[in-house]
């Protein structure tokens, strides 16, 4: 895949304009009575189905439809989690066909919801990759259309719009700090960030951590899944993508510890009563445990990038 471009998310802003939710950025509360960084947060969990996700599922389906490469078969993807959510509710904005296929240990709720969007799903087997394989041979089989989670450069420029709207807000912003998992959203806002010399943290959680493993190893690699965020950042490798944009100027990499994120979130609920993912707080926790220790003045944007949660954990964790 080739390097992902400005270019491509200015398209990506045109495709998605009036199709998304606007992002609501923030102040955080000030930290020492009003000196040190100025932090704020993007409530990007906001978002249509709840995560940023929505942005690049719309932005695959209409560059496919521009391009006229969307079969009658329609869209497929395997996936239990927002990926899933944000490829059913696209699809069924474009009246497209989406057939998600999940394991068999599929949470019912997340079964009803995509079919609330209109999916056919189908639970195959008892892990993700049974699910998986299922897909690709349904794809093989009809022509449908195969999406992916992140690992596209339609679906990371459709996450990069993200950071064109915090631009436009925030447009004497220093630094944006995004959480990592398989590498979309990081690689979609790096191209933007790059564009207007905005620095960009990427957070992972410790022991979650595919894009820091792909950068020292100098290509991607598999690496073991085990943190609390694992859920919503749970790659098992980067995209090619991703670690592109890991080796420009201005792209900082951190890791930080579960007990972080978890205390991060518990934060978020105390303070503001905003309930999100693990792999959402995952961003914040660089700053709260001082992964990345902001300058004096530092204007720091936190994106807030998903809230598809259970709510009574929130308390289960203080």
């Amino acid at each position: 895949m080739s390097e992902l471009t400005y270019g491509d998310i200015k398209r990506a802003v045109d495709r998605t304009a009036g199709r998304v939710r606007p992002v609501t950025v923030t102040p955080a509360d000030p930290a020492d009575g009003g000196s040190g960084p100025r932090v704020h947060l993007a409530l990007e969990f906001l978002q249509h189905t709840g995560c940023f996700k929505a942005r690049g599922a719309v932005n695959f389906l209409l560059g496919h439809l521009e391009s006229g490469t969307l079969p009658d078969a329609g869209v497929t993807i395997a996936s239990g989690g927002n990926a899933g959510l944000a490829c059913a509710w696209a699809a069924r904005g474009q009246g497209v066909r989406a057939t998600v296929f999940l394991p068999e240990t599929a949470p019912e709720v997340k079964v009803a919801r995509l079919r609330s969007y209109g999916a056919e799903v189908r639970l195959v087997g008892s892990s993700y990759a049974e699910a998986l394989a299922a897909c690709e041979e349904f794809a093989a089989a009809t022509g449908a259309l195969a999406s992916h989670a992140y690992d596209h450069p339609l679906i990371a420029a459709g996450a990069g719009t993200l950071m064109e709207e915090i631009h436009e807000r925030l447009p004497d912003l220093d630094t944006v700090v995004v959480a990592v998992g398989g590498g979309g959203l990081f690689a979609g806002v790096a191209a933007a960030a790059r564009q207007h010399g905005v620095r960009v943290v990427a957070v992972e959680p410790e022991h979650c951590r595919a894009l820091d493993a792909a950068v020292e190893a100098g290509a991607v690699v598999d690496v073991p899944v085990d943190s609390v965020a694992g859920d919503s950042l749970g790659a098992r490798r980067v995209s090619a993508a991703a670690l592109e944009a890991a080796g420009h100027e201005g792209v900082r990499r951190v890791l930080v510890p579960d007990a972080e994120i978890v205390r991060a979130r518990g934060l978020l609920w105390e303070d503001r009563r905003i309930a999100v993912e693990h792999g959402a707080a995952t961003a914040l926790a660089a700053l709260g445990g001082g992964a990345y220790r902001a300058g004096a003045d530092e204007k720091v944007c936190v994106v807030l990038c998903g809230a598809n949660t259970d709510p009574r954990t929130l308390t289960e964790e203080r």
